[in-house]
């Protein structure tokens, strides 16, 4: 950069010389530009020192291949704060929540509960004499309500019954397969029981042919085992009770055991 004097009279200046300045900007602005493209058309040297060596993967070029992008693998610091954990505890204790949760409704909804099994009682009594045997011949037909209280289809296997009169037993009956009873529902079954009573007891068919008498009531014992299974449970249900049934006479109408009991302790029957 140059200086210009000039005089005026007895004065001296000092000014700048513009022109020269602009002069040495142009050849450093042309010097800068002649730099770049020379190092763009430079290429790549990787410079090594005594303790390291050229990098294979880019084979000193700078550049990775790019047949081989997707079978490179980046390594990343320990230090580097992507690799640290976050909110784990959280996670770790909503899926502690999730598991007790899930556990819990498959527990509620799987859990096996025993079926409901009773004794509805006597429907209908149909009676037969055998006069040249003497014998008083019955269809007893009984009725047994199921309540399922699981949330799954629960199959009555099977429906044993047995009636006894003085301790002899007069009649049998067995249902396989009786009946499906879907989840949350009730059902009833009925089944009849063909009972026979004569060589065992002999009054009693006088007693119950006898025309005096209005109501010729008998008291059985009747013992039955109920079957069930659902899911991979197997149960089982026995019930006993007395039943007090008019040998004489028909019966159609629905009788009940808390019925018959009541009537019997009135003096009704």
């Amino acid at each position: 950069m140059g200086t210009h004097w000039s005089s005026s009279g007895s004065s001296l200046s000092l000014l700048p010389d513009r022109q020269t300045g602009d002069r040495d900007s142009d050849n450093e602005s042309l010097d800068g530009l002649g730099r770049r493209e020379d190092i763009a058309q430079f290429p790549y040297v990787e410079f090594t020192g005594r303790d390291s060596i050229t990098c294979p993967t880019c084979q000193g070029t700078g550049r990775i291949p790019s047949g081989q992008v997707n079978e490179l693998v980046a390594l990343i610091p320990y230090s580097d704060t992507r690799l640290r954990p976050q909110r784990t505890n959280l996670y770790v204790l909503l899926s502690v929540l999730l598991c007790l949760l899930a556990s819990s409704l498959v527990a509620f909804f799987l859990f096996p509960r025993a079926v409901v099994v009773v004794d509805d009682g006597i429907r209908s009594v149909t009676v037969y004499f055998d006069r040249s045997k003497m014998k008083v011949l019955m269809n007893m037909t009984s009725t047994l309500n199921f309540s399922n209280p699981n949330f799954f289809s629960v199959l009555v296997q099977s429906v044993n019954s047995q009636v006894l009169y003085m301790k002899s037993v007069i009649g049998t009956k067995q249902l396989n397969n009786a009946t499906n009873i879907l989840p949350l529902s009730e059902r009833q079954v009925n089944y009849t029981v063909s009972v026979e009573i004569g060589s065992s007891a002999p009054y009693v068919y006088a007693f119950c042919t006898m025309p005096s008498i209005k109501v010729h009531n008998i008291v059985v014992f009747m013992q039955t085992s109920v079957k069930t299974s659902y899911m991979v449970r197997t149960s089982q249900n026995s019930l006993e009770a007395y039943r007090y049934i008019d040998c004489g006479s028909n019966t159609t109408h629905h009788l009940s055991a808390s019925h018959m009991l009541t009537e019997c302790g009135d003096g009704k029957t």
